[in-house]
């Protein structure tokens, strides 16, 4: 059976909640985790050690605070308030779960859907984000990990071009696929609002709004947007349903005939206000 599961942002209790709750097997079954696997919940370590503990049987992407637990590990960022990452960031095997999880990926189109953490920009179709963010997932990988961590934040480019380069061109990817929300017919980037899709900037839209998007056809799955809440379309799955803010925690089984959604009420672990 194939799962498709929205951000966990260190909540390892509702974690365990839903593989008890669908008798979940290694060997049966697949977990595709939609990225923010940590931070702001009480146990991220916890929630690494769980799933990597399911090896082969949990796919996981990364989403922007797991970039920001690797930018914080090397110096590059300065922990936020409400970060909860010193579980990860003082244990004595630290470096341990910082290499397994610059391991893992930023897009993955598997079982017919095409999965992200936040979004896709309209110029880009199925392969051409795949082939993107494996040049990204190379550079989490190789040695110079920290050089590109000093260059990764920022938010222009806001538009994607094909002839973007180097920095440039990684840091359009990994705002995309990481920080996505809102964009204008031409694919620039909003990322200014955190609203739901009701609160888009005027000459903006909800990312798989926009019309012509070249990934249109392409069922998409992806988490990051709390305030959007659940989407369950046959095209479209939208699963941050704010497991950190006290709402639930959300898995859709996608194989077989019928899709099937879960869905799990989670204790608030963070306080509203605290992004």
């Amino acid at each position: 059976m194939i799962y498709l599961v929205g951000d966990l942002q260190g909540c390892c209790q509702p974690l365990e909640r839903l593989l008890q709750t669908i008798d979940f097997s290694p060997s049966r079954d697949q977990l595709y985790l939609l990225g923010d696997l940590v931070n702001r919940g009480p146990d991220s370590l916890g929630v690494l050690r769980r799933l990597r503990g399911l090896e082969g049987a949990a796919t996981c992407l990364l989403g922007n605070h797991d970039l920001h637990l690797l930018a914080v590990a090397h110096g590059v960022r300065k922990p936020h308030r409400s970060d909860t990452l010193d579980g990860i960031l003082l244990a004595d095997d630290r470096d341990d779960w910082l290499n397994w999880l610059r391991q893992q990926r930023l897009a993955v189109h598997a079982h017919g859907w095409l999965m992200v953490h936040a979004g896709v920009v309209p110029q880009w179709d199925a392969a051409q984000t795949v082939a993107l963010a494996g040049e990204v997932e190379t550079m989490l990988r190789g040695p110079e990990l920290g050089s590109f961590l000093q260059t990764m934040y920022g938010n222009e480019p806001a538009r994607w071009r094909d002839d973007l380069q180097g920095v440039d061109r990684w840091r359009c990817v990994v705002n995309s696929l990481t920080r996505l929300r809102f964009c204008s017919e031409d694919g620039t980037m909003d990322f200014l609002t955190k609203d739901g899709a009701d609160g888009a900037p005027s000459g903006f839209m909800p990312w798989f709004d926009v019309p012509g998007r070249r990934t249109v056809g392409t069922p998409i799955a992806f988490g990051h947007w709390s305030t959007l809440g659940l989407i369950n379309r046959d095209d479209l799955l939208a699963l941050d349903t704010g497991c950190i803010w006290g709402g639930k925690l959300t898995a859709v089984r996608v194989d077989g005939a019928t899709r099937e959604l879960i869905q799990l009420d989670c204790p608030q672990a963070q306080k509203p206000g605290q992004h």
